[in-house]
């Protein structure tokens, strides 16, 4: 690895084949499943429906012209099952159309407010546009995002793979074959019910990794996944060709690890693209800014929140915002692009000449990133996608599955138990503000496996309530709810509903155990959480 990453920037362009090197550019899309049928307004609703106006349509839209545009692009798209079954739920739909139509109403509000302010009221028109294109959008495509993204796979320039049922962090369940199995057999089978089709890889949630995690990753067919690069660099044996060619586990199944040049470019903090001072800042936004009557009624739950309208650009590391330029921010972003794929092409010619073959570059980022959090990201991917450098240039895009065909040639290894996160070993899902939780879960899986192999004949009313039983357990092995109390973001919300979704586990238990299992208390409970309509308790049960 030192020996590769010294020469990185001081290799000349080579004279030979126009292409010598493959990026596999991954973005991961996934939210934690909340659902409240019983509040209309429900703040932690509102993560979804702002990913989709600022992140999943935007994203879609640039695939789309692209594909218009006759570019020869390949990406990979993860897209979590917990927001499939999201996506797919015609309430959660219902729900976004009356989410966007409020946002247009708010940005009437404002182009009436700044209409003595001319940049303002440019902003303010931008975004009435944005919002409204959104809309169109969603209405024409059936207010069915899924639909597009079945159109962009077959295309054959999108790839699209899923994860764990609800994005457990499984290096903490490694004692529990059964919650293993459970979370990549079903999600597994949920991608195949949304798409017709399994998929080809799977996204570790959090990149979380522990030895002998392969088998099952095998053993619910996919071929191929992506670990943090510290996962494949202290792999046994030590790989040959550091992070830069996927390896093989000794269950079969190809690793990607991540690129850590091109993730700290995007993704980085302290020296990423979307913190320059030319891009729009995220945090201020007319939801905080402005009085608090005026805003309320588009506030959920009337809590000061984003509202996704947002006037001053990042600026500096200054209180003292200037207004956000959109063209400014559009020509950065084209820049970024540029410098993106001229670093790509630098890499890859140092690392051929290093290791004296094809290198692969694994680029993988959360899809939130793109447009919610950094506005221009959208614009940034279509100029790296579109651009000439990525059909003609050193690089091209390629995809897992048309890499993992190389297997033969893969070297063999064991990974190193890794996850990404500070520091890289799990600490985010594993200290003093979650470690709480552990027991809880552990408790959970062994009454809910004991249960499923005694009454694998249930049937009725019985079965019914395992599968309901087996549903509150998979919400609450959410990796979403310790990383919230980590990090001290919603840890109330996170605690609270790790606790709601235990507490119907074991209240489901109690009944199940008496006999006496109460069909309203059900229903209930079938209403307000149900996803994942295909499941079967019996996934749990122990094997022989």
């Amino acid at each position: 690895m030192p020996r590769v990453s010294c020469i990185i920037h001081t290799v000349k362009r080579s004279s030979t084949s126009p292409t010598q090197g493959d990026i596999i550019l991954v973005l991961h899309a996934h939210l934690p499943y909340v659902r409240y049928p019983g509040h209309e307004d429900h703040l932690e609703e509102a993560w979804l429906h702002e990913a989709m106006l600022e992140s999943y349509i935007p994203l879609i839209r640039v695939l789309e012209d692209l594909l218009a545009d006759g570019a020869d692009f390949r990406l990979t798209f993860s897209l979590t099952p917990s927001l499939l079954e999201m996506l797919g739920d015609p309430l959660l739909m219902d729900r976004f159309q009356r989410y966007i139509e409020r946002r247009l109403d708010l940005a009437e509000k404002e182009l009436f407010r700044t209409r003595n302010e001319p940049q303002q009221a440019l902003l303010a028109r931008m975004y009435q546009r944005q919002f409204l294109n959104a809309e169109r959008y969603f209405r024409g495509c059936k207010r069915n995002l899924l639909t597009s993204f079945r159109a962009l796979e077959r295309s054959g320039r999108v790839e699209l793979i899923t994860s764990a049922a609800t994005h457990a962090f499984l290096p903490l369940h490694m004692s529990e074959p059964e919650t293993i199995r459970a979370q990549l057999g079903l999600g597994c089978s949920t991608f195949l019910r949304h798409f017709g089709k399994p998929p080809a890889g799977l996204w570790l949630p959090e990149c979380g990794y522990a030895p002998g995690l392969d088998s099952f990753i095998a053993e619910a067919g996919a071929g191929y996944t992506f670990l943090e690069s510290h996962g494949v660099l202290n792999a046994v044996p030590k790989p040959r060709n550091s992070i830069y060619r996927p390896v093989r586990t000794p269950a079969g199944v190809v690793v990607y690890a991540r690129d850590t040049e091109s993730a700290a470019q995007v993704w980085s903090s302290a020296e990423g693209y979307p913190g320059h001072a030319d891009y729009r800042d995220f945090y201020r936004d007319i939801g905080f800014d402005l009085d608090y009557e005026y805003v309320r009624p588009y506030l959920p739950g009337g809590v000061r929140t984003f509202t996704g309208m947002k006037y001053y650009r990042v600026t500096g590391k200054t209180e003292n915002k200037q207004l956000y330029i959109p063209a400014q921010g559009l020509r950065r972003a084209r820049h970024h692009a540029r410098h993106f794929l001229q670093a790509r092409e630098r890499q890859v010619l140092a690392l051929r000449n290093a290791l004296g073959r094809r290198p692969v570059i694994t680029a993988a980022y959360d899809t939130e990133l793109f447009g919610h959090w950094w506005y221009e990201g959208p614009e940034w991917l279509r100029a790296v996608l579109g651009s000439r450098k990525a059909r003609t240039g050193i690089c091209r895009f390629a995809t897992p599955s048309a890499r993992a065909k190389d297997t033969a040639v893969c070297e063999t290894v064991q990974p190193s138990a890794s996850s990404w996160g500070r520091h890289g070993y799990s600490l985010v899902w594993l200290d003093p503000s979650n470690s709480w939780i552990c027991r809880h879960l552990k408790k959970a899986a062994g009454i809910m496996s004991r249960l499923s192999s005694m009454h694998t004949g249930a049937t009725g009313l019985l079965k019914r309530a395992l599968d309901q039983a087996l549903r509150e357990l998979l919400i609450a092995q959410s990796s979403d709810w310790p990383f919230m109390m980590h990090t001290g973001n919603a840890a109330e919300f996170a605690e609270a509903t790790f606790r709601e979704h235990m507490g119907n586990f074991f209240d489901l238990i109690r009944h199940i155990a008496d006999s006496d299992i109460r069909e309203d208390h059900l229903s209930s409970l079938e209403r307000k959480s149900p996803i994942f309509r295909d499941i079967d308790f019996r996934m749990f049960a122990r094997r022989r």
